[in-house]
């Protein structure tokens, strides 16, 4: 039996933008259709709506020319911006859709968590959807039923097996999806950002999971914008950038590639996405500010700076976080903080306007090294609403770092210190010995 789990030869996906595409299924569908085009045309001139270069068909390759190996086993980290086409790949792989060009040949029972509750029904409950996804992972039902505890214990909503998921909250569809996927066994597992939804405990035990299930020999692809869990549980990773396989290596050296690229310190940012009343929150801007409150992308290792993040709140809103986290060089999470920390908004309803919220970051906390930094919102237990990764980049300089080049850890604070000597023997100075010796 070959090694290789999966190939990919020249694989390319194009996506018809701007234009709708017209289906005719029958003959007298397409005549119809191109008699009624210049009255159609004529209509739009008269009500002042644009017409021909407007409906041109504009196309974008998600995918291009695309090509790898996965070895059996092997667990592959997939990273890269938002619109890089790491979804795109997983869902052709899935054979959730067709490549346009090239082939993608997967060997091996696939199972797949690409998206909150992909290949569940509505109307059943999360009992039958457990055994309908087995049957389409083409498991027995003597196999599920050996699973179905397993599955249920980890995703904790077993007060609502007999439920139908229609009634789940996003957060409780998360669990049930990523049980069934981790846990009925298919031999490659396709993950899509599994910590999109769900709050820090669920977090912690979907890495977890996907540790074990690495461990056990089974073939992965890993896509995730949480470079640390890339490095800790990927021995390889591709980066995509525009549709095309930029870097792919050991996952340590294409993380660093990936947080270096265009990280020329920037203290500001500013949202270019369009207001939306879709959402409970949008995130408007950032800054990091130095002591004297100036924008800086330097920060020298002895001083104190604060981390400013403007956002306007929709509509009324309850257990609404306001999130950072700070990322090293080498994609480790070094902390993360939200503004429901310290401050009395925990658990209170945010009304529609605009807020800022201002966190104060110590000094002689971090290393000296480069920094990025992503901005979230969040609702408690239930859902992210918005990301933005590495909206801001700094450095933290060794001005007033005293300490050992050397020294180990991801941070490294001067903490206070209180030393006492308890024998009862009095402490003779150097000053006192010469006194004496006189």
């Amino acid at each position: 039996m070959s090694d290789i789990a999966i190939r990919v030869e020249s694989l390319g996906k194009r996506y018809h933008i701007g234009k709708k595409q017209e289906r005719h299924d029958t003959l007298r569908d397409t005549l119809t259709d191109a008699f009624m085009a210049p009255f159609r045309r004529a209509g739009k001139l008269l009500g002042g709506q644009a017409t021909g270069a407007a409906e041109l068909d504009e196309t974008i390759w998600a995918l291009r020319d695309v090509s790898f190996e996965v070895k059996r086993g092997e667990v592959i980290g997939v990273i890269g911006r938002n619109g890089a086409g790491k979804s795109t790949l997983l869902k052709v792989l899935s054979r959730i859709t067709e490549p346009t060009t090239g082939f993608a040949d997967v060997y091996g029972r696939v199972g797949s968590l690409l998206e909150v509750g992909t290949g569940f029904h509505p109307e059943l409950t999360g009992r039958e959807n457990i055994y309908l996804n087995g049957a389409i992972l083409g498991m027995t039902r003597v196999e599920i039923d050996r699973k179905f505890d397993e599955i249920v214990a980890f995703s904790e909503v077993e007060r609502f097996m007999d439920t139908p998921v229609k009634h789940y909250s996003s957060g409780m569809y998360l669990r049930l999806a990523f049980a069934v996927a981790a846990h009925l066994e298919p031999e490659i597992l396709l993950v899509d950002e599994v910590l999109a939804v769900g709050d820090a405990a669920f977090q912690r035990k979907c890495i977890g999971k996907m540790g074990s299930v690495a461990q056990e020999g089974r073939t992965v692809l890993f896509v995730s914008h949480n470079m640390g869990a890339i490095t800790r549980l990927c021995e390889r990773a591709l980066w995509l950038e525009d549709g095309q396989l930029k870097f792919s290596g050991p996952s340590s050296e294409v993380v660093a590639a990936y947080l270096s690229l265009g990280t020329e310190g920037h203290a500001t940012w500013e949202s270019s996405s369009a207001p939306s009343d879709d959402v409970e929150v949008q995130l408007k801007s950032a800054r990091l500010l130095s002591a004297d409150n100036q924008p800086t992308t330097t920060v020298d290792f002895d001083s104190q700076f604060r981390v400013e993040i403007g956002y306007e709140v929709i509509g009324p809103t309850r257990n609404l976080s306001i999130v950072y986290h700070i990322v090293d060089s080498l994609g480790n999470i070094v902390f993360q903080s939200m503004d429901t920390d310290s401050t009395d908004w925990k658990g209170s309803v945010r009304e529609p306007g605009r807020y800022v919220s201002i966190c104060k970051v110590p000094a002689r906390l971090l290393k000296p090294g480069r920094y990025q930094l992503s901005l979230f919102s969040f609702i408690e237990r239930v859902k992210i609403i918005e990301r933005n990764e590495n909206v801001l980049t700094f450095d933290i300089s060794e001005v007033g770092y005293r300490l050992s080049a050397k020294r180990f850890g991801v941070i490294t604070p001067v903490l206070e210190w209180e030393v006492n000597r308890i024998d009862g023997t009095d402490r003779v100075t150097e000053n006192q010995m010469e006194n004496q010796n006189e």
